[in-house]
């Protein structure tokens, strides 16, 4: 047996608010950073396990100090038993009752344990000498439910619809992998849609994306409503009549503001409206969801818990699923939110871009497609072309798709030499510094 030797944990963060890489109506300069965890083991194999939660600049410290205060759980604890029992794992750290009292189950300690929970995902994969996405795929759906915390689910999804409809896509999963390792996952981006670029900027991305091969792009949009027609037109003229261009408010407005603002973009066929208002208003959601149809809803990166994406969901608040590797605690909620999804028959178009996220979440998409969904159709993965570099397998698209990953691990390790070189240190990066 091994044992965990220590959770090491550091504060990186990338100064992309000097190019507006990022900007929205909500966060005008965002710092893409990264609370990193590295669970490190006694184990003659050396493997570690990586993980991270994503925030941008700010508070970055205390994502670090709530990923520190899970030391206790794990280190001096054998290795082997906790990664055969990843379940037990999930529910002893989101049943901490102390720590549980500060979300419970949202917020700074539930992306903590996320990041702790993926680190031993990273190692679990790794050890089997598979990525994270194959290493899913090839468990028997009872070993998958039994990842799942079913509390407060089974209004709408209980262990036996998660087992009717793993067992239902385990005949194909086999030609969907290989068909996966063929043909890769579809992608969309948001490169060209930054709200703090220039027209030019926007077209010329536009322009490249297209030749990239992406099928959709994306659009942020709310600041203000004249811009947004003048953005949105130039968009159109670049891409033609029936190219699919999604917008996305980022929490910006109120329900009847979000209303009438997607109403006034209409001419111009959104191929949906993500985060139109506050990630916690389920009836909110449902309500433009209705005023805005046929243009559909999609939201999720800020979605705090299973029991979010259970409601909004019941409450037809969505078209669109959009799940985030990090933002809820770690694999095992999401494939909660996976199976939901399936339940209710809604696609999933996960969140990424911000750093390391595509790298992490496509392992998720990707065995929904193998082992839950069993479908591509109207799912794509979000992809933005910055920070990649910094990754030790960083995402590979070719033809706008995202090829499957083979190396072993959940992709989320980030090169040494990056992590060592962006380390904050307390210096302001939005005022051009950069240490």
């Amino acid at each position: 047996m091994s044992r965990i030797v220590a959770l090491e944990t550091s504060d990186i963060r990338f100064p992309t608010s000097l190019s507006l890489d990022g900007s929205d109506a909500m966060n005008p300069d965002p710092d893409y950073s990264a609370a990193y965890v590295i669970v490190r083991t006694d184990a003659e194999d050396g493997i570690e396990g990586h993980a991270f939660v994503f925030t941008i600049g700010r508070g970055n410290d205390v994502q670090v100090a709530g990923i520190d205060a899970l030391a206790g759980h794990l280190v001096g604890r054998e290795v082997e038993p906790l990664l055969d029992d990843m379940g037990g794992v999930f529910r002893e750290l989101i049943g901490d009752s102390q720590l549980r009292w500060l979300g419970p189950e949202k917020g700074v300690m539930h992306m903590a344990i996320g990041a702790v929970i993926n680190a031993l995902w990273d190692i679990k994969a790794k050890r089997a000498g598979l990525p994270l996405w194959q290493l899913l795929s090839r468990m028997t759906p009872e070993e998958i439910v039994d990842l799942v915390d079913f509390r407060y689910l089974t209004n709408a999804l209980t262990r036996d619809d998660a087992l009717a409809i793993l067992r239902a896509a385990e005949p194909g999963r086999a030609d969907r992998e290989r068909e996966l390792r063929a043909t890769g996952y579809p992608g969309y981006t948001t490169s060209p849609g930054w709200l703090g670029y220039s027209d030019d900027k926007l077209e010329r991305l536009a322009r490249e994306a297209m030749a990239d091969g992406f099928t959709q792009i994306k659009l942020k949009v709310g600041a203000d409503l004249d811009d947004d027609i003048r953005r949105f037109r130039k968009a159109r003229e670049v891409c033609g009549p029936d190219f699919p261009i999604a917008i996305d408010a980022n929490q910006r407005w109120e329900v009847s503001e979000a209303i009438a603002w997607v109403n006034a973009l209409a001419e111009f066929h959104p191929a949906w409206i993500e985060e139109p208002t506050s990630p916690d208003d389920v009836l909110g959601h449902a309500e433009i969801a209705r005023g805005v149809a046929p243009i559909r809803v999609a939201t999720g990166e800020h979605a705090q818990n299973r029991v979010v994406f259970k409601q909004l969901l019941q409450a037809e608040a969505i078209q669109v699923m959009q799940i985030d590797a990090v933002r809820v605690a770690g694999v095992n909620e999401n494939i909660a939110n996976l199976l939901l999804a399936a339940k209710f028959g809604i696609p999933v178009c996960p969140h990424a871009g911000g750093v390391g996220l595509c790298e992490a979440v496509q392992h998720l998409s990707m065995f929904d497609f193998v082992a839950v969904s069993g479908s591509r159709e109207g799912r794509m993965i979000e992809y933005v072309d910055h920070l990649h570099e910094h990754f030790v397998v960083p995402t590979d698209i070719r033809g706008g798709s995202y090829t499957a990953p083979i190396t072993p691990g959940n992709g989320m390790e980030m090169k040494s030499a990056s992590r060592a070189e962006y380390a904050w240190t307390g210096e302001h990066r939005t005022e051009g510094v950069h240490v």
